[in-house]
């Protein structure tokens, strides 16, 4: 369809003349004179071969050409205003990441200097969230999430995976355990946001499920910290506890089993500069992260 020519600064001092009611005040927010207003709606009007506005030049009111057009009006004028701050805010600086707070504190936070020593010019702003709040929020350039359903062979060119979930049981060194028998039920930890993570551990080690009966605890982050205070025996994805085991703080003498869970970013749309260049650190930090022991049949 052929588009025909249209005044659009006549058509922008009608939409504020209407919606705001008065062209003294249309002519204020748009920084131009009462004459100049009313210039550019008769021009409009004549272009169009239709009458805008009708009534007294001090009280003027709307035609019934003037109501049909004003509402699409303003809408188009609101998604030209989205268009222009999305285009402004895809140049800034400013980069808004989402993710889950024990990822966050464990994983993200200690290796996040590398990415600042690459790009010192990006404001990387971090936020700690929960599932619920990743699925309702817009505002994120980038989240990082859990999925329980993801398929690396799926064409997803907005989700960039980072590594397949490893689970394993550890504990403080003088918390002695070596082998499945050895997991008694008053020993194990567990966390109210992964309920599941002995039945998956047990799943993916080839174990019978374990009655697991011990302590829980609000976040992943508490169980972690009473598992290394000697409190017991947690399920831990490798990449939250893999220094403190390569430290020496914590073991993991079963090693560690593959589940159904992938670790990935999940970028808005369009995507930008700063967009990308995060990703791709991600996922070469992700690259980078030592592989541990497998348990069962992967070791």
């Amino acid at each position: 369809m052929k588009r025909r020519p249209i005044p659009l600064n006549a058509l922008r001092s009608f939409e504020a003349a209407a919606r705001l009611g008065r062209m003294s005040t249309a002519a204020d927010e748009l920084a131009v004179t009462h004459g100049a207003i009313s210039r550019q709606i008769k021009h409009l009007e004549a272009v169009l071969g239709v009458a805008l506005f009708a009534g007294p030049r001090t009280r003027p009111r709307l035609t019934p050409a003037g109501q049909a057009l004003l509402p699409s009006l303003s809408s188009a004028f609101d998604q030209i205003e989205t268009a222009v701050q999305t285009a402004i805010r895809a140049e800034d600086e400013v980069l808004d990441v989402g993710c889950l707070s024990t990822f966050l504190m464990r994983w993200l936070i200690p290796r996040l200097h590398g990415f600042r020593e690459l790009y010192p010019e990006v404001d990387v702003r971090l936020s700690a969230t929960d599932y619920s709040a990743l699925r309702s929020h817009k505002r994120f350039d980038i989240e990082i999430v859990v999925d329980e359903h993801f398929r690396p062979n799926r064409d997803r060119p907005q989700t960039h995976v980072l590594f397949q979930e490893l689970l394993g049981p550890v504990a403080r060194p003088d918390v002695q355990f070596r082998s499945a028998d050895d997991l008694l039920p008053h020993l194990l930890l567990h966390t109210k946001t992964r309920e599941n993570a002995w039945p998956m551990w047990c799943a993916a080690a080839g174990l019978e499920v374990i009655d697991a009966t011990g302590a829980v605890f609000d976040h992943y982050y508490y169980t972690l910290e009473a598992a290394s205070a000697g409190l017991g025996i947690c399920i831990a994805p490798w990449h939250l506890v893999m220094n403190d085991i390569e430290a020496g703080r914590l073991v993991a003498p079963l090693g560690f089993a593959h589940t159904e869970y992938y670790y990935v970013a999940r970028t808005k749309s369009p995507s930008n500069r700063k967009i990308e260049s995060f990703c791709t650190w991600l996922i070469t930090e992700a690259a980078g992260v030592a592989r541990p022991a497998l348990a069962g049949s992967e070791r």
